[in-house]
């Protein structure tokens, strides 16, 4: 088999599951969240964390690897606009996601914390949620905004 069909299916299926991970597990925290069980939340956090581990971090990792071997592979360089802004868009993911893996410990470990006493969830479980919740949406667009300019690749400057 060609060594670039499996290089371009191993980046498909890596952003693949960088966006999928990403996007279901926000959906499953954010209705635990809304829902207010701290039961639900605490098993819901502890499975988002697992998740992030097992699947979004290999993916993060695989996205610039794979993109490299396939920029050697086809001849691109950095100097296409479509692939800086790109390297940007990703680079604003990551930003907005090393924060967000520690706050989902967090999250996790206060939402355990609360259902192990049979307290209420602490004003900062819920500071960190409207944090988790905000830091969401500008990665969530780039991810989007990157999907869109690897499939096109415009030239924008």
């Amino acid at each position: 088999m060609d060594s670039y069909f499996l290089l371009k299916t191993a980046h498909i299926l890596s952003a693949t599951l960088l966006f999928g991970t990403g996007l279901g597990t926000a959906f499953f925290f954010w209705m635990a969240h809304r829902r207010g069980d701290i039961a639900a939340i605490a098993v819901t956090t502890r499975h988002v964390v697992l998740a992030d581990w097992l699947f979004t971090t290999p993916a993060v990792i695989a996205q610039p690897l794979t993109g490299w071997w396939l920029m050697q592979r086809i001849g691109y360089d950095f100097s296409q606009s479509w692939l800086q802004a790109a390297l940007g868009l990703y680079l604003l993911a990551g930003l907005c996601w090393l924060p967000v893996v520690w706050i989902q410990i967090r999250l996790r470990d206060l939402a355990q914390a609360a259902w192990r006493s049979g307290a209420a969830l602490p004003a900062a479980y819920h500071r960190l949620a409207r944090l988790w919740f905000a830091l969401g949406w500008p990665a969530f667009i780039a991810v989007l905004a990157t999907f869109w300019l690897m499939t096109r690749k415009p030239v924008l400057w």
